[in-house]
């Protein structure tokens, strides 16, 4: 019996170039893979040009949400956590927020790494999820290719997605632009 993972086709790029909304949707299912550790995504925001959205404004930090899609916009925010998006929207501004991933690879270097036994807290936050991963500023601006690989693994019947506002924001919370596989145990604690 094989214990091989098996074989997943990579995202193309032309996907990425959708909008935000159906990004952020069908990205759910997906999994999101580097150095040895891997997550099925479970939970996303879209941003577009909306006022919670870093690009709301262009600066040159956000300018990558504008002039590319199919490439990972990392960023720091609070002065502790490294944040994960998928830039969307060819020839617009777009990015979704991968907000939460269910472990499946590399569990105990991720358990190492967050000083955390319970695998349904490793990756259920997007600051937790960047720390379990390694995923740093220094893979800003990095194509969907590598070293980040985003892949295709499972899609979630409409059905099984929830939809609500968008959280830990200021601004823009009404926006019904947030996606999570319901029941998923692996989903962020909203308070």
């Amino acid at each position: 019996m094989s214990t091989q993972k098996p074989k997943m086709k990579p995202v193309s790029l032309d996907w990425c170039g959708q909008d935000a909304l159906i990004v952020a949707k069908e990205l759910l299912g997906k999994v999101i893979e580097y150095n040895g550790c891997s997550g099925m995504i479970v939970e996303t925001e879209a941003y577009k040009r909306d006022p919670a959205s870093h690009a709301y404004k262009i600066t040159p930090r956000s300018e990558i949400m504008l002039k590319t899609h199919g490439r990972w916009y990392v960023y720091f925010v609070y002065g502790m956590y490294f944040c994960i998006n998928l830039t969307t929207n060819k020839n617009d501004v777009g990015a979704v927020l991968i907000r939460a991933i269910e472990p499946l690879e590399g569990i105990e270097i991720m358990k190492k790494r967050r000083r955390q036994s319970n695998i349904k807290d490793l990756c259920s936050g997007p600051g937790k999820l960047c720390h379990a991963l390694n995923i740093t500023k220094s893979l800003n601006d990095t194509p969907i290719t590598g070293p980040i690989k985003l892949f295709q693994y499972k899609t979630v019947p409409k059905g099984n997605i929830g939809i609500s506002g968008r959280v830990g924001i200021k601004e823009g919370t009404d926006l019904p632009w947030r996606f999570f596989i319901k029941n998923n145990d692996f989903i962020s604690r909203i308070k």
